[in-house]
């Protein structure tokens, strides 16, 4: 296994469970507790990480694995919401996209759509995400918007008054929103207020906003809204959302698809 490759899965189990000890990691990547004390000593340096004694902790219970660290970790269950999202677009349709890993799935899913190899344009994509204009750009089938603003390292994701002001200025069909937690109580939020603020300014400006999240993001708090969840219009999560959790959101008036 490469250096970066346990790194990224280091940082996914720490962020996972919060704490993890040198002989644990060690067993569970099958390499020489050496290996994972120096390892965890550079993601320290990195500020990635808070060394302890034995192991390592995250830095708080807001901790945010940077979109560069995140690997395939529920990979097969972000590919299928992605596909259904994609089939919830209709062609000719202004579509606006937040950052993150299924999101980006989204953009995947759409830019391979058969419906979709040609038009004028087949779909507008307006985007705040870095990573997404740049894998959409090479479709010319595509209208690309990417609205401005300050790059923000963790998500690729432009934040700030220039991202405000040129969404304030377009209207949407749907907005797909990735989050990281979506509770009916306390509805889609982020970790970071201004990565919140934007995707809440996405949410206003569309006729109908879909939620991308798997069951891991169900029934989750974090820090930062994004919007309420009678915002939401429909949520495409996988099966293993309970039974209970479907109907409360339902209850709540958000068509669910679980795929």
């Amino acid at each position: 296994m490469s250096r970066d490759a346990r790194w990224k899965a280091l940082l996914e189990l720490l962020v996972e469970r919060g704490r993890l000890e040198v002989e644990e990691a060690a067993a569970e990547l099958e390499v020489s507790a050496a290996t994972i004390r120096r390892d965890f000593d550079q993601l320290a340096e990195q500020q990635m990480l808070v060394r302890t004694r034995g192991g390592a902790v995250v830095h708080g219970v807001s901790y945010e694995l940077p979109l560069r660290y995140k690997t395939a970790r529920r990979a097969s269950e972000k590919q299928r919401i992605a596909q259904a999202v994609a089939a919830l677009i209709t062609p000719g349709e202004a579509v606006g996209l937040t950052g993150g890993t299924t999101t980006t799935e989204v953009a995947r899913a759409l830019a391979v759509r058969g419906d979709l190899a040609s038009g004028s344009p087949a779909l507008t994509i307006v985007t705040n995400a870095l990573n997404i204009a740049n894998e959409l750009a090479v479709r010319p089938q595509f209208k690309i918007v990417v609205t401005g603003g300050v790059a923000r390292p963790q998500s690729y994701e432009l934040i700030g008054p220039l991202a405000d002001c040129v969404l304030g200025q377009l209207t949407l069909d749907v907005a797909v929103l990735g989050v990281v937690a979506l509770d009916v109580t306390q509805g889609a939020a982020a970790h970071d207020e201004a990565e919140a603020a934007i995707n809440r300014v996405l949410c206003r400006r569309a006729a109908r906003v879909v939620v991308a999240a798997d069951s891991s993001k169900l029934g989750q708090r974090a820090f930062a809204q994004i919007c309420a969840v009678q915002a939401v219009d429909t949520l495409v999560t996988d099966t293993a959302a309970g039974a209970d959790t479907v109907r409360r959101f339902e209850e709540a008036g958000v068509r669910v698809i679980t795929v």
